[in-house]
């Protein structure tokens, strides 16, 4: 923009949002940019407070704006509560019903239902219907015996129908559970449905699914659709937990040291549930975790503490209990490694003789306006004072509950923002005109001219190899990997729009993928046909450019001149196909065994690539790298806490050197995951590159729990 950023604070994309509004919105924001600049206090205050949509906005906005030209104006600054306004500004406007979740009853689902109708829940993570559906039995004084539960899987058609026949004739209930790991056969399932034919009038077929796309269109126009979540926040979580707790459940046990213990339980069982909502820095896999894991590991605590009490043995097994806990019951889920870090770390800080120490007492979290402790009461055995004390806990609980850095829930809505942004757009027209009042086609014909001018000439693969010889190292291997991969995606980009703009033209046919190209442009996202021979990234089109003419930038200094001397890591297809070259290359120099091999790493002073004189002899430099849950303070070179509403921060240039494992002995130091973007990784492992050592002074459960990572990418 021409307009020049006047204070650092303000984010770099709400400073151009800002431009566009008194560009293409005068009538209100004409003065904006002026008025920002000249109030830079009361801008600022305003910005930094922790709900700004609920405070009154600088210089009288709020006599001036309509409510939607509110939420306008709050993009620009706080992207991270717009989820929150727009709450609010639906609430005003058509009503809160429309943002209050309907209360779940079972009552009122079975009076709706009938036997020709399925039931189908769609679940979200850690929700489970199975228990509240033998209650309404229960309720209804319907037999346990007449209710029958199956799991799907590969192989369970045949007992689903033999189930579904049976249940039909005799009025049974079923239940079909996981029905998304089984859609194909849904469409018999479906057959058999529609030939039903006067079915017992005590017949009911309940299904539970995820939302999956390719479920079968006609059981959902015939079925009663029920979307299950568990409860929102610590308070809501413990007290569902509890008041499906038998009411003598806690006297089962004769060990007195019991219900202190279920109590902790039900506490962590919350706090995995809830470090879900924030996204990829809570977990980097979304688990399932749920009431049948609680109940299990109730029966573990309950048979231990048992036997503690039968060998007459004062002490609690806590190595034992944290194993089954946190690695079997629930650390059995988490198939990423640091997941079951995390796990266990909450084991460690839950689980030992200090919860009873008297001297120094047990707090999960406590500061000036809340303390989540173990709650003393008169009668232990009774569960009623326990949900007491759970009610008197706030219904809103902070990230820092978890471990997590404040920042977390700013990452989170400022995610749900987008998501909504990324929907609106998928909703809009796909004809008519742009904001810009051209045609939608020529719209899309001019950012195709724009990125068209910028493809390089794709590289002289058979010429370049034939200057390099035959003897060459690993990493000019994965030079010429890359180049090829880099052909490959100029190549499918510049034919792609060839031929786009010869359909938009009218000389050839509109296929779906020039469609979904020409969708993409107009969206300014990326093409899936691109995204598929292309780096990882979550960047818009502009911002994928920019990046895509780095990446290009780096190559021809890599084919002209010499391996970089500081590489940017980023700029790499399969970034961590340089890594193993590195460590391959020094194997054979120094003979070591490849498998005994790793990476020492280091973070240097130098923030500027242009800093750096020396080559590393058997390593490299690394750079554009960023944290995501700490900061680096370079005074003491250690990673620090993370600054308020910074959700990533610049790490200085990172030394990488190949080392024997065995060698390689470190203190005060975390091993951090380097991930490509912020998604880090998914449950195939696709997304680490390799593990950094971070200096730290504080312990390394705090980093842990923070969620502290690398990535290569901003969004």
């Amino acid at each position: 923009s021409e307009h020049k950023k006047p204070f650092g604070w303000i984010p770099e994309s709400g400073w151009e949002d800002c431009v566009r509004l008194a560009s293409d919105f005068p009538d209100c924001f004409k003065n904006l940019l002026k008025e920002i600049t000249e109030s830079h206090d009361e801008w600022k205050n305003w910005f930094d407070h922790d709900m700004p949509e609920s405070q009154p906005f600088p210089r009288n906005y709020d006599d001036r704006m309509t409510p939607f030209q509110k939420l306008m104006l709050l993009r620009c600054f706080r992207v991270d509560r717009i989820y929150r306004a727009i709450m609010e500004y639906v609430s005003v406007v058509m009503g809160e019903r429309y943002v209050t979740p309907p209360i779940l009853s079972f009552d009122s689902i079975f009076e709706q239902s009938s036997p020709t109708s399925p039931i189908v829940f769609i679940l979200s993570p850690g929700s489970d219907p199975a228990g509240d559906l033998l209650k309404l039995a229960e309720r209804l004084d319907f037999s346990n015996t007449k209710i029958k539960f199956l799991s799907m899987g590969q192989g369970q058609e045949e007992a689903a129908i033999h189930l579904l026949l049976t249940a039909v004739s005799r009025g049974q209930w079923l239940m079909l559970q996981n029905c998304h790991l089984l859609v194909r056969w849904l469409r018999d399932l479906e057959k058999n449905l529609e030939q039903l034919q006067k079915p017992h009038p005590d017949f009911r077929l309940w299904i539970t699914t995820e939302p999956t796309a390719s479920f079968p269109i006609g059981i959902l126009q015939r079925s009663l659709k029920v979307v299950t979540e568990p409860p929102n926040g610590l308070r809501l979580n413990m007290r569902s937990t509890y008041l499906k707790l038998p009411m003598n459940s806690l006297a089962e046990c004769e060990n007195t040291n019991f219900p202190t213990l279920v109590f902790v339980l039900a506490f962590f069982h919350a706090v995995v549930q809830e470090r879900r909502k924030y996204g990829k820095v809570g977990w980097n896999i979304c688990y399932d975790f749920n009431e049948s894991d609680f109940n299990t590991c109730m029966t573990i605590l309950n048979t231990y503490l048992d036997r503690m009490v039968e060998n007459n043995d004062p002490k609690i097994p806590w190595n034992t209990l944290k194993y089954l806990i946190g690695e079997v019951m629930y650390g059995g889920r988490a198939i990423d490694d640091f997941d079951r870090r995390i796990l266990r770390t909450y084991m460690d800080e839950y689980m030992g003789d200090f919860i009873f120490d008297s001297f120094q007492p047990f707090h999960f979290y406590h500061d000036e306006t809340v303390d989540y402790c173990i709650p003393e009461v008169e009668t232990p055995k009774c569960k009623d004072e326990y949900l007491l004390y759970i009610e008197s806990l706030p219904l809103a609980n902070k990230p820092d509950v978890f471990g997590l850095n404040p920042n977390a829930e700013i990452g989170y809505y400022t995610l749900a923002a987008k998501t909504i942004w990324e929907q609106l757009i998928e909703l809009q027209p796909q004809t008519g005109g742009s904001s810009t009042g051209i045609s939608r086609e020529e719209h899309i014909e001019q950012i195709a001219n724009g990125v068209m001018d910028k493809l390089p000439q794709e590289f002289d693969l058979p010429k370049i190899k034939r200057a390099l010889g035959l003897d060459i190292s690993p990493t000019t291997v994965v030079m010429l990997q890359e180049l090829e991969r880099f052909n490959n995606l100029v190549s499918r980009m510049r034919r792609s729009l060839a031929n786009l703009k010869r359909a938009l033209a009218g000389e050839v046919g509109m296929s779906n993928e020039l469609d979904d190209v020409a969708r993409a442009l107009f969206n300014a996202s990326i093409p899936n046909i691109w995204r598929r021979l292309a780096p990882v990234t979550l960047k818009s089109l502009g911002n994928w450019m920019v990046h895509f003419q780095r990446r290009l930038k780096q190559y021809y200094q890599w084919v002209n001149d010499c391996e970089p001397g500081v590489m940017w890591l980023s700029g790499l297809h399969i970034p961590e196909s340089y890594l193993t070259a590195l460590v391959q290359a020094t194997c054979r120099k120094r003979g070591w065994p490849l498998d005994k091999s790793t990476l020492y790493t280091q973070v240097t002073k130098y923030t500027d690539a242009e800093d750096i004189s020396e080559r590393v002899i058997n390593g490299c430099f690394l750079s554009g790298m960023f944290l995501e849950g700490a900061a680096w303070d370079e005074e003491k070179r250690c990673v620090m806490k993370q600054p308020p509403k910074q959700l990533t921060q610049p790490l200085p240039i990172l030394k990488v050197i190949p080392i024997e494992a065995h060698r390689l002995k470190l203190q005060n130091t975390i091993r951090t995951p380097v991930y490509v973007t912020s998604q880090r990784r998914n449950a195939m492992g696709v997304g680490l590159v390799f593990e950094a050592d971070l200096a730290t002074k504080e312990h390394i459960s705090h980093w842990v729990l923070q969620g502290l990572c690398l990535i290569l990418n901003t969004d």
